[in-house]
């Protein structure tokens, strides 16, 4: 499970760094997700290997701007690649109504199916690769952090079960090995009931903008990883200088320590916070202030960062890229490679 970071500015983009967007990428093949899409998305997307036909599905945090705000051109730009297969967005309900008006008002035809999943009710999404869970946050708007966890993780068959049932070998135990539910003599049997995990499952906490990092403990169970949003440093917060509704690098620190999750990266960024030390105030001041209250692994988030969390659960920095071709290269990396139009 690789994590690209697409935008990890706050509010507005500076030169460095673009609004919120990040993408969780599978382990194989050209299948990744969207965490939040603010204004120019897209375009980071061309900066890396990743592709409109491998998006599985879009996840919104929350209404404002700076993360959602680049959906729609998105949604058109996959619409004249050619996209085909339907794409699931999970996001607030508010979000659905937004952009159908938005895409029907610029003739904005769409050649695939827009599946709205509102989160305001969601139990959980899934598919064969991963399991999502949301949970409520505390911020200006109503906010929701996503859980991603893996539902297959490198699975081996339950042959015992398969032979006490009497499902003859064959084709159907193959079905199922790969993840296809089969039918047979009228009864549908579902891959998972048949799959033995032998492996602990990954699980990455991405929080949305949130002023109360403990509302993630639940959510943080089992998890490796927590992506959060520091906004500010303490200093700036008291005083009062800060934005309402945002966490500090403190506060998350905090939590993450007393949970005992083994990394921490650090995102959404305010603008205020330059990359260069030395010029007023600084993302160093973060880290700084971060390090601390923990004594985890801890990473800043940058514009095209890749972090990689292998199936060990550890958590490892690839190597920065220029272009799309020394992702496609990196060693380990998944062929992600983008088709020309």
């Amino acid at each position: 499970m690789d994590l690209l970071f697409l935008g990890t500015s706050s509010g507005t983009p500076t030169r460095a760094r673009n609004v919120t967007g990040l993408a969780l990428l599978e382990d194989s093949g050209k299948g990744w997700y969207l965490i939040d899409c603010g204004e120019g998305t897209q375009h980071q997307v061309l900066r890396t290997p990743l592709t409109l036909h491998g998006l599985r599905a879009i996840f919104i945090t929350h209404v404002h701007g700076d993360h959602c705000y680049g959906l729609p051109g998105l949604l058109a730009s996959a619409g004249m690649a050619r996209r085909q297969q339907p794409l699931d967005i999970i996001a607030p309900a508010a979000i659905e109504s937004w952009v159908r008006t938005t895409l029907a008002m610029s003739q904005s035809g769409l050649p695939y199916e827009l599946r709205f999943h509102a989160v305001e009710t969601l139990d959980s999404w899934r598919n064969q690769q991963m399991r999502v869970e949301a949970t409520a946050l505390s911020h200006r708007v109503p906010s929701w952090g996503y859980s991603f966890t893996e539902t297959r993780p490198d699975p081996r068959l339950d042959v015992e079960r398969l032979d006490r049932e009497g499902i003859p070998r064959g084709p159907l135990w193959g079905a199922l090995m790969h993840g296809n539910d089969v039918e047979l003599a009228g009864r549908i049997l579902h891959s998972e009931d048949y799959l033995l995990p032998t492996r602990t499952s990954r699980r990455i906490v991405v929080g949305g903008d949130n002023d109360r990092p403990g509302l993630l403990r639940e959510a943080c169970q089992g998890a490796q990883l927590l992506v959060h949003e520091a906004t500010y440093t303490q200093t700036v917060a008291e005083a009062g200088k800060a934005e309402f509704g945002h966490s500090t690098a403190a506060q998350v620190a905090a939590f993450a320590a007393e949970i005992g999750v083994p990394n921490l990266v650090l995102t959404h960024f305010s603008a205020r916070y330059q990359n260069i030390p030395g010029r007023g105030l600084s993302v160093e001041d973060i880290r700084a202030e971060a390090a601390r209250h923990y004594d985890g692994q801890l990473i800043l988030a940058e514009d095209l960062l890749r972090l990689r969390l292998d199936k060990a659960g550890q958590l490892q920095r690839m190597d920065r890229f220029a272009n799309a071709d020394t992702l496609a290269t990196a060693p380990g990396s998944a062929s992600l490679k983008t088709p020309h139009a």
